[in-house]
């Protein structure tokens, strides 16, 4: 039985990782941001195979994802489904959890496109669609980017989401490059 303690603590994640998305560090890969949207993108070099960057990527995404921007403050909740239809999720318990985005596309090892309003914009009336695209590079390096495409109605715009969005993107592929590059 939900209680309103419950209420509050869960109000109170959100706050705290809506807080922590708009206190991200502003990136310089905003490729267009209006008042109906936005899309951000970023590409690292990766010093890893691509079927290890893949794995890395969507198979252990709750060893590199930070933890901040997480609803339970614990990276380690989240999984993604990797098939049309699975789900990017943060399992809060046996029955509770959270869509952070749907998976609508699969390419093993090439593409994973997944839709929805990632973390805070998820409570926004917005959707967006994350491509995440993988490429052999030289001597064995991935090159991976990461590009999300947001539009929909926020009140104020969605013009002055962009840059903390893009400090996130870039962050979390970033940990991902350092992650799967040390593995």
């Amino acid at each position: 039985m939900r209680t309103a303690g419950d209420d509050v603590r869960n109000c109170f994640g959100l706050v705290t990782v809506l807080a922590s998305l708009l206190a991200a560090p502003a990136g310089a890969e905003v490729l267009d941001a209006a008042p109906g949207g936005f899309t951000v993108a970023h590409e690292r070099i990766i010093d890893a195979p691509r079927a290890r960057v893949w794995e890395a990527a969507v198979l252990e995404v709750g060893d590199w994802w930070n933890p901040d921007h997480t609803v339970s403050g614990d990276a380690a909740r989240l999984a993604i489904d990797v098939r049309p239809l699975g789900c990017f999720c943060e399992y809060l318990s046996t029955t509770d959890g959270v869509v952070h985005l749907t998976v609508t596309t699969v390419s093993t090892g090439v593409l994973l496109r997944m839709t929805g309003g990632l973390g805070p914009l998820g409570l926004m009336g917005v959707n967006g669609s994350l491509t995440w695209e993988f490429w052999d590079a030289d001597d064995g390096t991935t090159r991976v980017r990461f590009t999300y495409a947001v539009g929909g109605y926020a009140d104020g715009g969605l013009a002055v989401l962009a840059e903390p969005v893009d400090g996130v993107i870039g962050e979390s592929l970033d940990r991902l490059a350092t992650y799967a590059g040390t593995q």
